[in-house]
């Protein structure tokens, strides 16, 4: 009797994903040296400035990328602010270790079948956005399952509202989330995430003062160039990189944005409400006046959405950037797999009516 393919590959596919974890991700960190939490080290300076009766941020930074540079929105302080309490090393470690175990429930929740989730797996230990995340102790995990809990209880008020207030808060781009509960008419949602934030909001300011407000505002405005800034990848930023001039590049970048503002209305009103909401997941990253490589992580979410659909091939698209291809993957890879991401999502929400993902058989 022939050994049946389909059986052994179910089974060798948690192995396999397992092994391509620790593999990639460990090799990574084990490499990592002194860059090793370079991301989470902002946070943990900004929380001990904080514990010490010092500012919030260091105002001082010109550029976006630079080491210690902390520029997220006050309402993350809280979050992070027992961090800065621990040493160092330590806190670091910890927090890497949050990230994983973030991840880990982020993929336990997603609404796809036990086979995709480990397919998604296999795809992150592949991915060099994703362990370049967790080497820098960057918040993609975190926001990973915040989107994942969103998208699960969609028509739960309380999940869908706290989740994209929580984004929100750590980045301030996942805030999209509450303007698509408004567009969408779910309004509690919507009132819960606000009021969310709104607490998480007054902690910030008790902690840090109306000040942190302020050097926020003066600090984004002049790190966030969508342009110019360093291994940004934003589709202005990759054309400027290429060798437009930067007016030119500019009207790229707002050309991109305005294309990707009127491609999420069109998902809110015609496509269902999985495709949409992811849509805006993907939109509140091409937003952003900086993309980061390590953002590309999050579009592993919409890659389970497509799988789950029957689109087998959208696997190639978070290989493309796969840690094998390091020094080999172009840069415009990255914003061309965000576009090509949303709209085969997009695309996949408009034909087919009602709820895609129910259609497979178990969420255990």
């Amino acid at each position: 009797m022939r050994p049946d393919l389909g059986r052994l590959g179910a089974a060798a596919l948690p192995i396999c994903a397992v092994a391509a974890v620790v593999a990639f991700v460990g090799a990574t960190l084990a490499v990592a040296g002194d860059t090793l939490g370079y991301d989470f080290l902002a946070y943990h300076a900004a929380a001990a400035r904080v514990l010490d009766g010092q500012p919030l941020y260091d105002t001082s930074f010109e550029a976006a990328g630079g080491f210690g540079l902390f520029y997220y929105p006050p309402p993350f302080l809280p979050l992070v602010l027992p961090f800065g309490a621990l040493d160092a090393t330590f806190a670091t470690w910890a927090w890497i270790a949050i990230l994983l175990v973030a991840f880990v429930l982020g993929v336990l929740i997603l609404p796809v079948s036990r086979s995709i989730r480990w397919v998604i797996v296999l795809l992150a230990g592949l991915s060099w956005p994703f362990a370049y995340a967790i080497k820098l102790g960057q918040v993609g995990p975190l926001l990973f399952l915040a989107f994942a809990i969103g998208w699960r209880w969609l028509e739960r008020p309380a999940h869908l509202g706290a989740s994209g207030a929580v984004g929100a808060a750590i980045k301030l781009q996942p805030g999209i989330i509450l303007v698509w509960a408004v567009l969408t008419r779910r309004w509690r949602a919507a009132v819960i995430g606000g009021v969310v934030l709104a607490a998480l909001s007054v902690a910030a300011t008790l902690l840090a003062g109306f000040a942190a407000w302020g050097d926020f505002m003066t600090l984004i405005g002049r790190v966030s160039d969508p342009i110019r800034t360093e291994h940004n990848l934003t589709p202005g930023a990759v054309a400027y990189q290429l060798g437009v001039s930067a007016d030119v590049a500019a009207w790229v970048q707002l050309a991109s944005m305005a294309a990707v503002v009127g491609l999420v209305l069109v998902a809110v009103v015609w496509g269902t409400a999985e495709s949409s909401y992811l849509v805006v997941v993907i939109a509140s990253q091409l937003l952003s006046p900086i993309l980061w490589d390590h953002y590309a992580m999050l579009l592993l979410l919409p890659v389970a959405y497509l799988l789950s659909a029957g689109v087998r091939w959208a696997a190639l698209i978070p290989l493309a950037t796969a840690t094998p291809l390091i020094g080999v993957t172009p840069p415009a890879t990255y914003p061309l797999a965000f576009v090509a991401t949303l709209l085969l999502t997009l695309i996949v929400g408009l034909r087919r009516p009602g709820t895609v993902l129910r259609r497979e058989a178990s969420f255990a």
